[in-house]
This record gives C-alpha cells, sequence and structure tokens, in this order.
C-alpha cells in the first residue's frame, strides 16, 4: 500500500511527464494535447459485444496517453488524475448532449449518475487506488461546474473471480466476464427513470467490462437511459467508426 506522504509528493512535486517524461511537470502541454486535443467520438469494436450501451471516447489507447494512463493506473502517479478526469468529462459530455437538460436542479439530486468498471479487490490493494473510481470524481466536479447535476456511484461489485483480461481475445474476455458483475444492495434505488447512467472506464478495448457492467445495471433497473464513456479507446474502434 501506498503512504500518505507518497500520495502528497506526487501531488505537489511531479517528477515528470506522465507521457514522455518532461521534467518537473506532471503532463506537459503537448501530452495534454494528445488527451483531450480532439473532440470526444463514439466508438465501436469490432466485433461489437451483445449490450454494448454507446460508447464515446477521448482520445485512441496509443502512445502519450497509453503512458499517462499506465502511469497513474499502474505507477500511482496520483497527479495525472486531474486531467484524465477532465478527459473523462469530455466523453461523458459527448454521449449525453453538450448543455445540461435541467440545470436549475444541480443542488438536488444527480440527475446524471457516473458508474465505474470496478477493479477486483487484489488489484485495487495492490495499486493502493481505485484509478477509475478517482478519475470518476474528477469527472463529475468537471461537470457540476457546466450545469449538469452529475454524481458518482459506485454500485458495481464482482461478483466473483475473473482472470486477467491481459492477453486474452474478444470471446475469452466476454466469457470470462460474463455474469461477473452485480449491483450492491440497495444500488437498484438509484436507478431511475429519470437518471442518466454513465457507464465510465479507463480504457475500451474489446468492450467486455462495458457490456458486462451494463448487463448488471440493466438487470437492476429495467428503463434506464444508458451510455458509457472512457478516456481512450482502441485505435481501430476509431478507424470503425469513421466508416
Amino acid at each position: 500500500m501506498r503512504g500518505w506522504w507518497q500520495d502528497f509528493t506526487d501531488l505537489v512535486l511531479p517528477t515528470g511527464c506522465g507521457g514522455c517524461g518532461t521534467p518537473r511537470t506532471a503532463l506537459c502541454a503537448r501530452c495534454r494535447t494528445g488527451l483531450t486535443g480532439r473532440a470526444p467520438r463514439r466508438v465501436r469494436p469490432l466485433p461489437e459485444p451483445s449490450g454494448l450501451p454507446v460508447v464515446h471516447a477521448a482520445a485512441p489507447y496509443r502512445d502519450t496517453v497509453r503512458e499517462v494512463l499506465l502511469a497513474h493506473k499502474e505507477r500511482g502517479a496520483l497527479n495525472l488524475a486531474k486531467p484524465l478526469g477532465e478527459a473523462l468529462a469530455g466523453a461523458v459530455g459527448g454521449g449525453v448532449g453538450g448543455a445540461p437538460r435541467n440545470p436549475s436542479t444541480t443542488n438536488r439530486r444527480p440527475s446524471l449518475l457516473l458508474v465505474p468498471v470496478p477493479s477486483s479487490w487484489g488489484a485495487t490493494r495492490a495499486r493502493g487506488h481505485d484509478p477509475t473510481r478517482r478519475m470518476a470524481l474528477v469527472a463529475a466536479s468537471v461537470l457540476r461546474r457546466a450545469g449538469w447535476p452529475a454524481g458518482v456511484a459506485p454500485m458495481l461489485r464482482q461478483r466473483r473471480g475473473v482472470r486477467d483480461q491481459v492477453g486474452l481475445g474478444p470471446q475469452e474476455r466476454r466469457a470470462n466476464l460474463d455474469g461477473a458483475l452485480r449491483v450492491v444492495t440497495g444500488g437498484d434505488a438509484l436507478l431511475a427513470e429519470d437518471v442518466r447512467v454513465v457507464i465510465v472506464d479507463d480504457v475500451m478495448t474489446t468492450g467486455a467490462s462495458l457490456s458486462e457492467a451494463a448487463r448488471a445495471l440493466r438487470a437492476a433497473g429495467s428503463g434506464i437511459t444508458l451510455t458509457a464513456a472512457v478516456v481512450a479507446a482502441s485505435p481501430d474502434s476509431f478507424e470503425i467508426n469513421r466508416n
């Protein structure tokens, strides 16, 4: 587990850009542009898993964007949560529209609910933090400032063990995750028909994780409006979207 002093040091004394290593900056201007410098786009993996909601991504998962995500997720560069959360907020906005539906309800219950895809307990413990939840909290804050009554609801849990997805093909990933997630007790109370639910994650490759998260949420709340947003997606899914 990381100590509090390590978290503090990461926040106030960045050793280098998370994307390219430029000294004394958490994220240089060039890498920030690679992360947030384009309009979010709808992305579709091929093959597209059954039940996958509409997904928007801020950037392709490659080069400096990949390095920034890995630095935050695996190397504990917590100072990158802010730019990554801002990129995630852009992807959420790409899916729900640029203007708040009910700006007058900003101080009431959320009408835009971000639901992070959960990591396993073991992965969270090993990393010392939950990277997707951390980015979701930043994204919700950005969206609230824009007038969206947004909140974060980490209501999904793993109901059984799953294999590490690295190295698995699309069919293996779907089989690995099939039925693996559930909504926590009482979570269904948040899934009202007037709430827009957005599944959020750091990366989409085959779409298996998002598809399983969508299945679990639909089982708990029939009639919900469901979309998904990620910081980055496989470059192939961007290419498919252009056709």
